[in-house]
């Protein structure tokens, strides 16, 4: 056994990090594989008739030591990566693959499913247990059980390209990434940009050896350049290198993979019957069908379109009036928007950033947390960590009682992959008595200190913050049996819920006086910019909301048709873009190349669940408003049926015991500002 394999003799069972090397991954892979087959082995050849127990419930506890591994590996490969790693990636991917394939379909096992399955009525079963029958079965049969010897084989061929393909997709986006810098050697091209953003391209001049200042396109370098940066050309520049990810005559073009990705899941899902990739999916959603979604974007881009295009026509006078621009470019949009902003408010980014010191914020998201579920945040060191940024933490109840171990790695570098998300590297479950509680995880991609200032976070950070603290505490809190149940293992147009609600706290004055406090005099940040957070909540609202449709109805574009007779990217890409369509269109830039929401991430379908999210957010969070932001029973209420129950049950019947009625998505129009 190694050192992935046996216990780890280490404070709460963490991964033990700085004992693990590259040289352990691989044949810790193998082991996993083995001993999974093995229980699985076990499972078919169990003499004694099928039960829940010896064969859903045994087959729900299978695996786990694969997935231990699986979740550490994969986890670095997303935020510390390396040559080594995605080697390794690229040999295990298709090898889980198979086995994933072996176990979905091994005819035997599913004969056994499938007898209890059709005793199901009359077996004794609580709701969880129910819903991992239910979860159980249609795993399989969505999977290739009822295929015939042939298609099975055709499946597996299909899977194993795609695992392959999703990773390289992501290597080349990375890798297109951190090959770009934008090497500024004139002090007057920095002319608009926030002294804290100049001084950390000099520090990354200086770490890389040369004179001068280096913006990348790593969002806490991107987003300031094209936002505040006075010279057009060099923000043209650096936004073109930004949407040439993968789109470029260069090894890392990822044009013939985007189109093969989309091609094989549409032959997959018509090999299991379902008319494309997106009716697949969408069986285990709460949307349910392609109609039911595409209906849902159209109906929010009718409410949204005129909003936006007022929008883009003040912003227009505005360029047209301050400099003389009669056409507003994608390299304008962010950089005149901040100044109408400015102009309307009085605020911006630079005057707010003093007042959220990165450690201010996240003592400030545990003071929530702690208001609304009684959670205590305990900063250790005994606990291993895979990068020295990572900060650990213990989080007790109000009973000193362990609720989770939780993971905070919040800098850029370079083989971490852009953007912040939440994820775990143990699930929570109960087994043999014990309740095993998780290791949760957020990553971010947040503005480093530099030689003189601390961590200060733009307001668009500190929402990021508290959307995927709200991830991780939906992973904390989880109070499952079954780990395929706990947590975040939700549909995926509800996995947002948790995130979305927690950001509403970000704009409520009685939250921000928690924490929101200047980082050299320690006062509380001024009511009247708390105010002007609050009325700038919805500027460009219908503009932003045309964005997330674009990038929904994009998806849906590619996974809700037949994709095969699709041969120019860029051309279809323009077809699923003319309806929410602002600026002109730049000919040598694209968004499917580097779209790794649908073809690294899971979103595939799915990413219309931000705005399906949107509505419950909203909904949920006028419960609160109603009630108190920081009423206790609401707050009891969402913990007990929404953030604890993970998949066990139906969301939508969640929803409801937790809102006592469906949502409405005139809550989202309200909040957005988008009622006429």
């Amino acid at each position: 056994m190694g050192i992935l394999t046996e216990k780890f003799n280490t404070a709460y069972d963490t991964a033990p990090f700085s004992k693990i090397t590259e040289k352990d991954y691989l044949p810790a892979f193998e082991e996993g594989i083995a001993l999974t087959k093995k229980e699985i082995d076990a499972i078919v050849n169990n003499p004694e008739a099928p039960t829940f127990e010896n064969t859903v419930e045994a087959l729900a506890f299978s695996g786990m030591t694969l997935d231990r591994i699986s979740n550490i590996f994969f986890n670095l490969h997303a935020a510390d990566t390396n040559e080594e790693l995605e080697k390794i990636a690229q040999e295990v991917a298709p090898k889980l693959s198979a086995l994933a394939n072996d176990i979905n379909l091994n005819a035997e096992l599913f004969a056994r499913i499938k007898a209890v399955y059709e005793q199901k009525d009359s077996l004794p079963l609580n709701e969880e247990q129910k819903t991992l029958l239910e979860k159980s079965y249609k795993t399989f049969t969505r999977n290739g059980a009822l295929l015939n010897e042939e298609q099975k084989a055709q499946l597996r061929e299909i899977d194993a390209r795609l695992s392959v393909l999703k990773l390289k997709f992501g290597e080349n986006v990375l890798a297109d990434n951190n090959a770009y810098r934008l090497h500024i050697m004139d002090i007057q091209d920095l002319s608009g940009l926030p002294e804290s953003v100049i001084e950390a391209a000099a520090a990354l001049a200086k770490a890389e050896g040369k004179d001068g200042w280096i913006f990348t396109l790593d969002y806490p370098s991107y987003i300031p350049f094209v936002t505040y940066a006075d010279n057009r050309e060099l923000r043209k520049e650096i936004t073109l290198a930004a949407g040439r990810k993968g789109f470029q005559n260069n090894a890392n073009n990822n044009e013939a993979i985007v189109l093969e990705i989309v091609r094989l899941r549409h032959q997959r899902a018509q090999l299991l019957g379902y008319a494309t990739h997106a009716d697949f999916v969408l069986e285990e959603r709460m949307a349910e069908s392609p109609t039911k979604v595409w209906n849902f974007l159209n109906d929010l881009l009718e409410k949204a379109k005129p909003a936006a295009w007022k929008e883009f026509e003040e912003l227009t006078a505005f360029a047209q009036q301050r400099d003389g621009l009669d056409q507003l470019q994608k390299w304008d949009g962010a950089y005149y928007s901040e100044k109408l902003k400015q102009q309307k408010f009085q605020l911006d980014d630079e005057l707010l950033k003093p007042y959220f010191k990165l450690e201010n914020v996240l003592a400030g998201v545990f003071m929530v947390a702690n208001k609304l579920y009684g959670l205590q945040f305990n900063e250790v060191d005994n606990i291993d960590k895979y990068h020295p940024d990572v900060r650990t933490f213990e989080v007790k109840d109000e009973n000193k009682n362990l609720v989770a171990v939780f993971y905070a790695d919040f800098f850029p570098r370079k083989g971490k992959r852009q953007g912040a998300w939440m994820t775990s590297f143990k699930p929570q479950y109960i087994k043999d008595g014990i309740n095993e509680r998780p290791h949760v995880s957020i990553v971010c991609n947040f503005t480093p200190p530099t030689d003189t200032k601390p961590s200060l976070l733009t307001f668009n950070e500190v929402t990021t913050l508290f959307h995927e603290f709200g991830h991780a505490l939906h992973g904390m809190l989880a109070n499952s049996t079954y780990p395929n149940l706990s947590g975040t293992s939700v549909y995926w147009d509800f996995v947002e819920l948790p995130s979305q609600i927690m950001e509403n706290w970000c704009y409520e004055e009685e939250a921000l006086t928690l924490f929101a406090r200047h980082y050299e005099t320690g006062d509380s940040i001024p009511m009247d910019l708390v105010r002007k957070i609050k009325e700038s909540a919805t500027f460009m609202e219908g503009m932003a909301t045309l964005r997330q449709l674009s990038f929904g109805l994009l998806d849906m574009g590619w996974h809700g048709k037949d994709p095969s007779s699709v041969t120019d990217l860029k051309a279809f890409e323009k077809e699923q873009f003319a309806s929410t369509q602002l600026y002109p269109d730049v000919e040598d830039i694209a968004m499917s190349t580097s779209f790794s929401h649908i073809f690294n991430g899971g979103y595939s379908s799915g990413y219309y669940s931000y705005k399906w999210a949107e509505v419950l957010d909203a909904d949920a969070f006028e419960y609160f408003k109603e009630n108190g932001i920081f009423n206790k029973e609401v707050a009891t209420k969402f913990k007990d049926n929404i953030l604890s129950k993970g998949g066990t049950e139906h969301p939508m019947k969640l929803y409801k015991q937790f809102r006592g009625k469906e949502p409405q998505v005139d809550a989202l129009l309200r909040r957005a500002g988008l009622l006429q």
